[in-house]
């Protein structure tokens, strides 16, 4: 099972998850295991202008209000599994060429990669850190930013919000107050 990924015509912002989980695939919305802390982060940082519940599916209205700020989702790898630790080598690997190959096609502004461990096993990067990169990907900034999933004790909703917000201003993102 894959989930389509969300792409506007000029995307600006372009986040970017591991791989969907199997509750995201069965509803084909990214994030959307009940429990993750993207969608909250997302409202909390003034991306979205209400709390997106895309549990039984992104709505229609929430799909719309991403796409016209030129936001999409994406993953590095399509597949999805219970856990990310399930993905091999290889798959994270291959999804980070074809992860390149959209970006390059596409042309975001900035790329947020969302999960620092599988971004260095992806593209054998173990000196990238959490934040904005120095280096680019594909032509677009790169920012690789904490994962959302509650496996990641490390973040709260309030410092998941953080980092999306710099990013979003970083590609010219709109924010609401």
């Amino acid at each position: 099972m894959t989930v389509e990924d969300l792409m506007p015509s000029h995307p600006r912002l372009l986040f970017v998850g591991i791989n969907p989980g199997l509750w995201t695939a069965a509803v084909n919305a990214h994030f959307a295991r009940p429990g993750n802390r993207f969608w909250p982060a997302l409202h909390r940082a003034g991306i979205t202008s209400r709390l997106v519940d895309a549990s039984l599916g992104l709505p229609e209205a929430d799909r719309s209000e991403l796409v016209s700020k030129g936001i999409g989702i994406s993953n590095i790898v399509p597949i999805a599994t219970a856990r990310a630790d399930e993905l091999s080598m290889a798959q994270l690997r291959t999804g980070g060429v074809e992860l390149r190959a959209l970006v390059a096609k596409r042309r975001p502004s900035v790329v947020a990669v969302l999960g620092v461990t599988a971004f260095r096993q992806a593209f054998g990067r173990r000196d990238l850190a959490i934040g904005r990169s120095d280096e680019e990907f594909e032509g677009a900034q790169l920012w690789v930013l904490p994962n959302p999933s509650g496996l990641n004790a490390h973040e709260t909703v309030d410092s998941l919000a953080d980092w999306y917000r710099s990013a979003a201003q970083s590609a010219g993102i709109e924010l609401h107050s």
